[in-house]
């Protein structure tokens, strides 16, 4: 899959701040533990053990998921996770898209332009295999993620709310 003049989402992109190594990169098998860290603050209402193996099959799936991580001094601090959806989404006119599945990146390194280097790599990779949609989503009570979505340049299309019944 790679190949040589690569986009800058492929390459690292390094940046020195202080002396300090900051870049974004793919994931690999090498960063499943410090990857698997920032997912489980994330998303702390699902196994450890359910997450790893999502893990394991976004790594194996690389022609359908992207995972971008933020790593300054050695420390991985953000992550990206997106998907080549091949099913409608919700506001999008083409198909497939690249759905950005998750984005977090830890406290202490918010508000620094991390999230929107994230979503650069994933839109990287979304113009590389030729898809001209990028969506997302986020729960209806998170505006924090609705405000940082609306200043990464997402436009909202619209809000549903899922019902159920018990049979």
């Amino acid at each position: 899959m790679r190949r040589e003049g690569a986009t800058a989402a492929r390459r690292p992109r390094r940046l020195l701040h202080e002396g300090m190594s900051m870049e974004v990169r793919r994931a690999t098998v090498d960063d499943l533990d410090a990857w698997g860290r920032l997912r489980l603050q994330l998303w702390p209402d699902i196994p450890a053990d359910a997450l790893s193996a999502e893990q394991v099959a976004m790594l194996e799936a690389a022609d359908r998921c992207a995972v971008f991580l933020w790593e300054e001094g050695g420390v991985v601090s953000g992550l990206a996770e997106a998907s080549l959806r091949h099913d409608y989404v919700n506001g999008c006119e083409t198909s497939p898209v690249v759905f950005l599945e998750g984005i977090f990146v830890a406290p202490e390194h918010r508000r620094r332009g991390v999230a929107g280097r994230l979503v650069a790599a994933v839109e990287g990779w979304a113009r590389e295999i030729g898809v001209r949609e990028l969506a997302s989503d986020a729960d209806l009570a998170n505006t924090i993620s609705h405000a940082m979505h609306r200043d990464l340049g997402f436009e909202e299309t619209e809000r549903v709310v899922y019902f159920r019944k018990e049979l």
